[in-house]
């Protein structure tokens, strides 16, 4: 029986400074000489928990890239601010740029699943000088954040009331899932974006290569597929008996998704 191979270890955070000043926790992995992935986690999660607990940075490890990873803010080792004004995704979208501008990469691929596919979106368009190619995961087309009911969640972080609404104490489950979230700082972050623009400007999509991928279990299948269809150069992957939150940790999604970035990177 063939042993797997161990999980690439995690290396303590290096910070950047957000235009706010918030620390924006940052990660690397590789020869900097190497192509670079820029890898970018959902909401709720950590580049821990998304990428490296599921072998994705690993596997493109061994296909020879360099991999910068970063918790967005709210997130991980990042700073979790409990100001709604303090998330938009223009904020979320430059604290990316200045990662890269800090490890001195002009160019990249990009990947991300769920919130982190939203933001891609954006970089990608906003950036496109800076992106070759992405990897999308779990990108719906609408606002799902904002199907939240905020006053419920928090009466409920602060009184432990029940939550009736059925979407609602999804996300808070989601949310409870890492000791590390602050429900408080996520439903700040889950605010912002429902008072600031954050739907895919479906008429400016991404011109680079682009795999649009979600798992057949997840209800916003259908709203990745029609992303996909309005990308220049789109395609997609339906990733089998998966739903939005193991969608990442299956092994057909890092090594389809992994070959894809690598053939566009000449690896």
């Amino acid at each position: 029986m063939t042993t797997p191979a161990p999980l690439t270890p995690m290396p303590a955070p290096q910070y950047v400074m957000s235009a706010e000043g918030h620390r924006i926790a940052t990660y690397s992995w590789g020869d900097d000489t190497s192509p670079t992935v820029l890898a970018v986690h959902g909401f709720a999660s950590s580049m821990r928990d998304t990428w490296v607990d599921t072998g994705w940075v690993r596997e493109l490890l061994r296909r020879g890239f360099r991999v910068i990873g970063v918790d967005l803010r709210g997130h991980g080792a990042s700073d979790k601010p409990h100001d709604a004004d303090q998330y938009s995704m223009s904020a979320l979208v430059a604290d990316l740029f200045i990662a890269l501008d800090t490890y001195l990469v002009d160019e990249a691929a990009y990947l991300g699943y769920s919130l982190g596919g939203r933001v891609g979106w954006q970089f990608m368009t906003a950036h496109a000088e800076m992106i070759t190619h992405g990897v999308l995961g779990g990108i719906p087309d609408g606002r799902p954040l904002g199907r939240l009911q905020l006053d419920e969640a928090r009466a409920h972080v602060d009184t432990g009331s029940p939550i009736p609404d059925e979407i609602t104490r999804r996300y808070v489950t989601l949310a409870q899932r890492l000791p590390s979230n602050d429900i408080r700082a996520l439903l700040a972050l889950a605010e912002g974006l429902r008072l600031h623009e954050d739907l895919p400007p479906m008429d400016r999509p991404p011109q680079q290569p682009t795999l649009i991928a979600t798992g057949t279990d997840d209800p916003i299948l259908d709203d990745s597929r029609t992303l996909a269809g309005v990308l220049p150069q789109g395609s997609f992957l339906e990733i089998p008996d998966r739903d939005h939150v193991h969608a990442p940790g299956a092994r057909v999604f890092r090594t389809e998704g992994a070959a894809f970035l690598a053939s566009r990177s000449g690896l």
